[in-house]
């Protein structure tokens, strides 16, 4: 699979891995965060990675592709160009960051499975490596529930790389993470994994209930009150 080549697996880790995938602002984070807590699982968070850990092997594929080992302009990737483009770049890199994330879960060895969640854990590139799509979820806000999460979070404020039209910066990147989403729905409903549509009428633990239950098969047992 990509630049990683093939599922290579010393620990056993990727086949004890539940993922939750989907988009961004629908609550995937805080999900994993309780379902690790409640049944003592480790959790990876795709975002978190990908944004502070893999510059690296960012810069290193730029530098083999022939580009320069700057990142872009921040107005060429953020005000000058259309959400339609942004998206088609973004989905276009998922394959490669994937195989990224891999290698750090490879590296990983628990006793009990881990939850990986994140945008970038796309349905079609982790189907090929579940043995079945109980093992993922994708997880997707409404668009109410979205402009809720804009209004509410303060990470969502803005793109705040310096651009010279932070509103224009703004729009195009929900522009783009809303045509991410509906990609990834359509390709999770082509593959035979499970949406779930998050529209704010369920508070989080009420979302982990759902994720919790489809994740049955692969979750250990709750531990007893008091024991």
């Amino acid at each position: 699979m990509g630049e990683g080549g093939g599922v290579w697996d010393p620990f056993g880790t990727l086949r004890r891995v539940l993922w939750i995938g989907g988009g961004q602002w629908a609550g995937k984070t805080t999900v994993a965060r309780l379902l690790a807590v409640r049944y003592g699982l480790a959790a990876y968070h795709y975002d978190y990675h990908d944004a502070r850990g893999h510059d690296d092997r960012r810069v290193a594929r730029r530098v083999r592709l022939g580009q320069s080992p700057e990142a872009p302009d921040p107005d060429a990737a953020w005000v000058n160009t259309t959400p339609r483009e942004m998206a088609a770049e973004t989905l276009a890199g998922f394959p490669v960051r994937f195989e990224w994330a891999l290698d750090d879960l490879r590296a990983l060895v628990s006793g009990r499975p881990i939850v990986s969640e994140g945008w970038g854990l796309r349905p079609e590139l982790v189907a090929p490596i579940v043995e079945s799509p109980r093992q993922m979820v994708v997880m997707v806000p409404t668009e109410a529930f979205r402009e809720r999460q804009l209004r509410e979070l303060p990470r969502t404020t803005g793109v705040g790389h310096g651009v010279s039209d932070p509103d224009r910066a703004q729009r195009n990147r929900l522009g783009r993470d809303r045509l991410v989403a509906d990609d990834a729905v359509r390709s999770a409903r082509r593959l035979g994994v499970r949406v779930i549509e998050v529209d704010g009428t369920r508070d989080a633990e009420a979302v982990a209930d759902i994720v919790a239950d489809h994740f049955r098969p692969y979750l250990p047992p709750l531990e007893e009150p008091g024991r």
